[in-house]
């Protein structure tokens, strides 16, 4: 009978799914995709099969109390029904913080849960939903596999010293440190250079994941050497509700002169700066480039100075750099911001390729390469738990599930 794997990627207010068939070859198979969203205030599921056709829709008008484990069970029902009985072998997890233990996917267990649960306060958005998840699922189905899958994982191959902040040692030692996220999203982008781009995978190359959250990787040979996020995800680039990098007096100053709380400041940092606090009107991308309201432009435009300010100091990180890869929501499904930041870095752009918007998109006489790749986190949680899942079953396995990788991630379109 052909198992099958179920990828779960819980965000704050929205969750995606994907299936995939474990085939007798060892390659994974897509079988359907879906989202979740509006968790909170308008809660709407919605799944389709590879070829497009609408599997499953599914709204909860009055559903603004509901949180993310309360959708599990509908999402499982449709993975079930899909799949047929007794076939899904494995549901695999992304779970946005890891510490500095958690370094590979790994089966969920009482222990495990307990670890994550004391890195909460390092991912306050995203970490409670996927434990939240584990735990319910657990309780459903008691002896379906789980395995975790960290997105801080990708970044402990950057050197010890990039980890450090400039404060007393036993703070480092006891987890102040960086550790930078958006880790699977990386490892699709340096498993597809592989295929499409080999002479670049094994270069210098910066890759930006601009979405709702925001952040820049340098690697080198496919592996991080730095990244734009540090001890939280709250760092580096402004996000769509979250300030990015800001002057620590800043934070102090928000507490002892204006009276702010805690509590109050982080509701601050988290859900009311970024893109939408300085605008003023939203925190999306798309409905920012059609206002005409001038502090749209500039929001953008701060948006896309701090892109290229990353981009000028991870190259210099580098040593240079050979190859710039745009993905994320933002990154993917915005031309003229990509534009605009390959403008101030002197990097000419084929116009019709950039519009595109897929594969390479710099111009034949660049001095370096730019590209959009599109990724796909949940098929780097399918590969990362059906390994793990078939190294239980047979270590031989293993092999099959690598050899397959292609086929889980799908095709990706050259230009």
């Amino acid at each position: 009978m052909t198992k099958s794997v179920l990828a779960l990627n819980a965000g704050s207010s929205s969750m995606k799914m994907a299936i995939f068939e474990i085939r007798q070859d060892g390659k994974l198979g897509r079988v359907a995709a879906g989202q979740l969203e509006g968790v909170g205030f308008a809660p709407r599921f919605c799944a389709r099969a590879t070829t497009g056709k609408l599997l499953a829709e599914q709204t909860w008008p009055h559903g603004e109390a509901l949180t993310h484990k309360e959708f599990l069970g509908p999402i499982l029902a449709f993975a079930e029904h899909a799949l047929g009985p007794d076939t899904l072998a494995v549901v695999g997890h992304r779970v946005m913080h890891g510490g500095s233990t958690h370094i590979q996917p790994e089966r969920v267990t009482d222990d495990v849960l307990a670890d994550l649960e004391t890195l909460v306060a390092l991912a306050p958005l995203h970490q409670p939903q996927s434990l939240a998840l584990m735990r319910a699922l657990a309780k459903l189905r008691p002896n379906l596999v789980q395995i975790a899958c960290f997105d801080t994982a990708f970044h402990h191959t950057m050197p010890a010293i990039a980890t450090w902040f400039a404060l007393p040692r036993a703070l480092h030692e006891a987890g102040v440190r960086r550790y930078g996220f958006h880790g699977l999203s990386y490892e699709y982008i340096a498993e597809t250079l592989k295929e499409e781009a080999p002479h670049l995978a094994v270069g210098r190359v910066i890759a930006a994941h601009l979405g709702n959250g925001a952040s820049l990787c340098a690697m080198r040979g496919g592996r991080s050497v730095d990244t734009s996020m540090g001890f939280t995800a709250l760092d580096g680039l402004m996000m769509g509700t979250r300030c990015g990098a800001i002057g620590p007096g800043a934070v102090l100053h928000l507490q002892m002169q204006l009276g702010m709380s805690a509590q109050a400041v982080e509701d601050l940092l988290y859900h009311e700066s970024g893109l939408l606090g300085v605008s003023g009107i939203s925190s999306d991308m798309r409905t920012l480039a059609e206002s005409t309201d001038p502090r749209a432009a500039e929001a953008i435009a701060l948006f896309e100075l701090q892109i290229v300010r990353e981009i000028g100091a991870l190259s210099a990180i580098l040593g240079g750099l050979e190859g710039l890869v745009f993905t994320g929501g933002i990154g993917e499904h915005t031309p003229k911001l990509r534009k605009n930041v390959c403008d101030r870095l002197r990097i000419p752009l084929d116009a019709a390729g950039n519009e595109h918007g897929l594969g390479r998109i710099s111009a034949r006489d660049a001095g370096l390469e730019v590209w959009v790749i599109p990724t796909d986190e949940e098929a780097m949680i399918a590969r990362h738990a059906a390994t793990v899942w078939e190294h239980d079953q047979s270590p031989k396995a293993v092999r099959s599930i690598d050899a397959g990788w292609k086929a889980a991630r799908g095709l990706f379109g050259k230009r």
